[in-house]
């Protein structure tokens, strides 16, 4: 890996049931990013759709869709990676998708797709009930993107809650830890920041995490604080309330001296883990 220093971008997005201002919202976003100089760029999750209505139709995609041929020629143009948080995709099970994100590279071309494992069904009573299964097939697959900036592992939002995924992305060799998200408001106020900065320490790996904010309508509340942790779980950049983005250095060799000096790795316990 030649590669030891780029910049990355966490984009932020408040999107709705409009596609089309969706898409607009996300390129223009990303323009900025690219502009300011951000090798790579990954957007939130569910960035083209966001569900606000339960009646309202499940649109879907795939990877053949025109909104991801728009995104291929938009890495291209801008010579990046682009990490697209997910795609309603469509799966073997009649009126249900994948939640699915999508890595191209600099030429446009798709690199690799992860389709997301764990769904959030959850009832909080008198803040928050969703059921993602409702809409959604759970992936099968650990995903790690290798590309020309370093292998990066791939999850998406309620994945989070499960440390084992981002252990088996790091023993696969992940530098990076991407988590795009629509986290809601309700939990997000607690647990969004703390849980990604222990993905990042416990992983000694850096992590990406762009997320949806505010009110998107009905009760879709998101939470936002998108953010770039570094690999000791210190926070880099952390986007103000509202769509936009922040930055970050990543610098393999900075992740190197931590991994070097407090050797985690190579103290993990063959009585948990075997590789």
């Amino acid at each position: 890996m030649s590669i030891r220093q780029y910049m990355a971008a966490a984009i932020q997005l408040k999107s709705t049931e409009d596609v089309d201002a969706n898409i607009a919202s996300a390129t223009t976003q990303i323009r900025r990013a690219a502009e300011a100089g951000a090798k790579l760029v990954v957007i939130p999750e569910n960035f083209a759709f966001l569900r606000i209505e339960k009646t309202t139709p499940q649109p879907f995609f795939g990877l053949e869709h025109p909104v991801v041929k728009t995104f291929q020629a938009l890495a291209k143009e801008l010579s990046i990676h682009l990490f697209l948080g997910s795609i309603p995709e469509p799966s073997a099970v009649a009126n249900k998708v994948h939640n699915t994100s999508v890595a191209i590279d600099p030429n446009g071309e798709i690199i690799t797709s992860y389709r997301k494992l764990h769904l959030f069904d959850i009832d909080i009573p008198g803040t928050v009930t969703l059921k993602e299964s409702d809409n959604i097939v759970s992936g099968h697959d650990v995903c790690l993107a290798q590309t020309e900036l370093g292998p990066i592992g791939m999850s998406i939002c309620y994945d989070l809650r499960f440390p084992e995924l981002y252990r088996e992305l790091t023993v696969q060799g992940a530098r990076v830890l991407l988590c795009p998200a629509a986290f809601t408001l309700q939990t997000g106020k607690d647990h969004w920041l703390p849980l990604l900065r222990a993905r990042a320490i416990e992983n000694q790996a850096y992590v990406i995490a762009p997320g949806q904010f505010g009110h998107h309508g009905g009760v879709r509340n998101s939470y936002g604080k998108s953010v770039i942790i570094d690999p000791w779980g210190i926070p880099l950049g952390i986007a103000a309330d509202g769509i936009g983005f922040t930055m970050a250095l990543i610098d393999y060799d900075h992740q190197d001296r931590i991994r070097a000096g407090l050797p985690c790795d190579q103290h993990r316990h063959a009585r948990f883990w075997s590789d």
